[in-house]
């Protein structure tokens, strides 16, 4: 074409020499051109390199001969300038005759050259209007980017051809076989099969029709073969360009902002609505490719193909997908893979790094299955990127079973269908439905699942996996093709695929595979049969054509769901300023930290507490634990001998009994327990207007859990019984004031014991005669012997005040003969408990009389005058009771001050952490409307703000 516009810039120069002519009047020197008339003799210009002369076919122009020479007057030229001047019209004129033959022919031999380059492109490439649902569509509207029309106008017709060159016959028709070509677009294509179809009659007139159509199949099969190596080829040194690309861009990661990928971004705006709603239940109808299939169809086999690494963990027969998988493709320098909730990268070009991937994969499997069930619908989102990825998002789904074997949950086919349905019931969702072809097809169960979602197949895949079993075994090959072209199944999909996964080894590589599979399909009979086409085999195609479908699908439906997002997040906000018009939206994570916050406060007060007042209450605690041991098992047997050697040794060796085994274990216990108490009072006591009720499930889990792992220094029994030892061996008593303060400990002591003995003696007997007849109450047959019995004992004692702790045989048939005489049947039994009862009392008051008159026998005791009536050794014991209470509080309160409190601030902290990690346990102690509510608020916000920077850079992308 660059000849045809040499020419018109030649005429166009023509034009401004004429028009500067008839402007200045005088001769205007012309151009040098190359082309110079015969009888005209001008010296050549100054050397200038001149394009190659225009080659035209001796055809066409055959008929110019004819033509008479014209010839130019010149009149003597007086100078090299006048014959210029005089003739310079005739000169044009023969310049711009032959400019008109170098348009023409111009035209004519790019015309040509472009018909057979043509034919020549047309030759090598396949028929692809099989390929017209995998290619883009902008291939196939190329009208609506080339103006077809306008350029065949542009174009001379015929007619004007016949005018200027009336022996130009077979240019016309070359001229009007481009024009229908570019005047009806894709229909041309049918011009130009015509034309090789007239051809291949004349090669093939003499072949018989069985032969010529065995070598146009032949021929079709060459070409496809060409043109996929052709593909292999390009997309190899496609892939390495995209590795250097993409290693380059990798290594100034630190020194720029990486900005996201455009599926990384959507797998982020998928993991999101996960865990907004890990059960599948809000209308999230966003995109995803769900592969479904049989148990053991090869759904996992096809996801390696595509996926470029074998990442799955394989098993012979046995269910190995218990959970659902999602899968983001994406692109990268290095082929790796790494899970949404961890760091670690594993490289997929070494085994050991496979094999781990696995490994965690199962293991992810496992932990996610409850106990009691088989398969889980909690989603495991794994990220695998690597050079030549397609971009797009995966769902494993468990394979469909039909019976329930031994050792699975008796409801996993109803689980299984379950989650399926979950999944394809989302109306952009691409069902990728894998069947097995080793076996017969009506023994499939996912087919009639699909047909169930998805009636009229507007967003079903077909994949026939293991096609060379098939092609072994299948005895009848056209039902391989029935399947393939959907008229066995009842199910209807946008399209059909045979693929080949290997020979059943694991330890089979992709690669090993990929060139299994491609071998395969190129001696296969079912391409050189035509029941299979070439754009309907292997996995590479299966991939091109899910991620063609996949993107499709995102840009027709992403921006309706962002829109559903907005009105979703506008109803949350109104129903939150209508019931907390006053709070802050805290989402559960925030409500965590604000609660560890005021826990660790109430934590760090402990350590603010009096020493006063740990003493205080370690002491009252401690002694209530006690005193029942120090008033039953050391005091009153040792009192009730009536001796002081034998008091004073008796009260020696339980103390030491007691101190040994005891009372150091109590008085940890007791301290232990203090803790606890003081703990919780800080921990659940209401702070007026900032409480807020909803951290306390929460404060009362850390507290029990705190607790639970908290124990005592092993350390500070021992210390604490030498300690006690030594406190309850001194029997010094230095000053009055310590002997009034035992003495009321003393007082105080047996004034509850002897009250809780009235308690129960009056029980025991009744209500007296005042509660009788104010109360209208009355005594029962048991309550009326035991009354009889105790007056009958008290008489006794009243005879002889001194009377041993017990009864001796006589006294008690005494006792029984003299009740038997009024009418009264008692039983010994009866007479003992009783008598203990009478007797405590009786001596408890005496006890505390006997107080009063040791409150002036401090002085005897300094002086160590011995008074039988002033014998106050009790009060000594009672001393040294309450010195041991004393110092074992102080001790206890040194310990929990400097080790203990720091200990349990440490175990919270603990707990904290571990709660922060632990959703579960968030989600089940901060609980109510107002966590929900701003917990949905949260999550819809942040799928918007995702679903918004991902619809910008797919514009950006477009």
């Amino acid at each position: 074409m660059w000849r045809a516009l040499r020419a018109a810039e030649a005429c166009e120069v023509c034009r401004s020499l004429v028009k500067a002519r008839s402007a200045a009047g005088g001769p205007v020197p012309l151009p040098r051109l190359p082309l110079v008339s015969r009888s005209l003799h001008l010296p050549r210009p100054p050397a200038r390199p001149l394009r190659p002369p225009l080659r035209l076919s001796c055809q066409p122009f055959s008929s110019l001969s004819h033509l008479p020479p014209r010839r130019w007057k010149l009149s003597p030229a007086k100078s090299s300038f006048q014959p210029r001047r005089h003739f310079w019209p005739a000169r044009l004129a023969a310049r711009l005759l032959r400019l008109r033959y170098l348009l023409l022919g111009s035209a004519v031999g790019g015309g040509y050259t472009a018909k057979k380059t043509f034919d020549q492109w047309k030759d090598m490439m396949p028929d692809l209007s099989d390929y017209k649902w995998i290619v883009p569509d902008f291939v196939w509207q190329l009208d609506e980017y080339i103006d077809l029309e306008k350029l065949s106008k542009a174009l001379p017709d015929s007619e004007s051809l016949a005018k200027l060159l009336p022996d130009l016959d077979k240019l016309a028709g070359s001229f009007s076989l481009l024009k229908d070509f570019f005047s009806t677009g894709t229909s041309g294509d049918t011009a130009f099969r015509a034309t090789d179809a007239s051809e291949s009659d004349r090669q093939f007139k003499k072949v018989t029709d069985k032969e010529r159509v065995e070598q146009l199949q032949e021929e079709l099969l060459r070409t496809q073969l060409k043109y996929q190596r052709i593909l292999e080829r390009l997309e190899k040194e496609n892939k390495e360009l995209r590795k250097l690309v993409l290693q380059k861009d990798d290594k100034g990661i630190h020194h720029r902002h990486l900005k996201k990928s455009l599926i990384d971004m959507y797998s982020e705006v998928l993991d999101v609505l996960s865990d907004y709603d890990a059960s599948y239940n809000t209308q999230d109808h966003l995109p995803r490719v769900v592969v479904v299939g049989d148990q053991s169809a090869g759904k996992t086999s096809v996801l390696e193909m595509i996926a470029q690494a074998r990442i799955f963990p394989r098993g012979s027969g046995e269910m190995m997908t218990r959970s659902p998988v999602k899968v983001t493709l994406s692109e990268g320098p290095h082929h790796v893979a790494l899970f949404k909730d961890s760091s670690r990268e594993f490289d997929l070009t070494k085994e050991e790094d496979l094999a781990a991937l696995r490994r965690e994969i199962e293991l992810r499997m496992r932990k996610s299955v409850k106990e009691g069930c088989t398969v889980s619908p909690e989603t495991i989102s794994l990220n695998v990127k690597g050079p030549g990825l397609q971009r797009m998002v995966l769902v494993d789904l468990p394979g469909v079973i039909n019976t329930v074997t031994s050792g699975m949950a008796p409801d996993t086919k109803e689980v299984i269908f379950s989650i399926s349905k979950a999944y394809m019931q989302n109306p952009n969702a691409i069902i990728l439905c894998i069947q097995d072809g080793s076996v017969d097809a009506e023994r499939s169960i996912v087919t009639d699942l699909v047909s169930q979602m998805d009636p009229h197949g507007r967003r079903t895949i077909f994949v026939l996996t293991k096609v060379d079993l098939a092609e072994k075994n299948v005895a009848s090959p056209s039902r391989i093709q029935q399947i393939i072209e959907g008229k066995l199944f009842p199910m209807k999909a946008l399209g059909y695929f045979a693929v080949v996964t290997g020979k059943g080894n694991s330890s089979e590589s992709i690669e090993a595979i990929r060139d299994y599979e491609e071998d395969f399909f190129q001696n296969s009979k079912l391409l050189k049969t035509s029941m299979l086409k070439a754009h309907q085999v292997t996995t590479r195609n299966l991939s091109l054509a899910v991620s063609d479908c996949f993107w499709k699908m995102v840009r027709e439906s992403v921006e309706q769901q962002a829109d559903s997002f907005k009105a979703t997040r506008f109803n949350l906000e109104t129903e939150w300023k209508n019931n907390f018009p006053r709070l802050r939206e805290l989402d559960r994570n925030e409500l965590f930290e604000k609660a560890k916050n005021e826990i660790l406060d109430e934590v760090i007060s402990l350590s603010q507490v009096t020493p006063k007042h740990w003493e205080e209450i370690l002491q009252q605690t401690l002694w209530e634990r006690v005193s029942t041991h120090v008033i039953e098992n050391i005091y009153l047997p040792a009192a009730q001998t009536m001796n002081s050697g034998t008091f004073n040794t008796t009260v020696d060796i339980r103390l030491k009994q007691w101190t040994d085994k005891q009372l150091p274990t109590k008085a940890v216990e007791v301290a232990w327990e203090t803790l606890q108490e003081e703990f919780s009072r800080f921990m659940t006591e209401p702070r007026g207007k900032e409480h807020d009720d909803i951290f306390d499930k929460l404060k009362q889990a850390v507290k029990e859990e705190s607790i639970k792992r908290h124990k005592w220094n092993d350390f500070a029994e021992d210390s604490l019984r030498v300690i006690q030892h030594n406190a309850l061996e001194d029997r010094s008593i230095t000053d009055k004031q310590q002997w009034d303060a035992a003495i009321y400990f003393m007082e105080e002591a047996l004034r509850g014991r002897l009250k809780d003995t009235e308690t129960v003696l009056e029980n025991m007997v009744g209500p007296d005669w005042k509660k009788r007849w104010m109360n209208w109450m009355g005594r029962t047959q048991e309550q009326s012997v035991h009354n009889e019995t105790k007056n009958e004992l008290e008489k006794m004692l009243k005879c002889n005040e001194d009377h041993p702790a017990y009864l001796a045989s006589d006294e008690i048939t005494t006792v029984r003969k003299n009740l038997e005489s009024r009418g009264v049947e008692v039983d010994p039994c009866l007479i003992k408990d009783t008598w203990h009862q009478v007797y405590r009392r009786h001596f408890l008051k005496t006890a505390l009389s006997h107080c009063n008159l040791c409150r002036r026998g401090f002085y005897y005791y300094q002086r160590h005058f011995v008074d039988s009536e002033l014998e106050c050794n009790d009060v000594v014991l009672f001393w040294r009771i309450q010195r041991m209470l004393s110092i074992t509080a102080n001790t206890l309160r040194q310990q929990l001050t400097n080790t203990e409190v720091r200990r349990l601030e440490k175990n919270v902290k603990e707990v904290l952490e571990d709660f922060a990690e632990d959703n579960e346990k968030k989600v089940k102690l901060l609980t109510g409307k107002r966590v929900q509510l701003a917990e949905d608020l949260k999550k819809v916000r942040e799928i918007q703000e995702k679903l918004d920077a991902f619809i910008e850079a797919l514009h950006q992308e477009k």
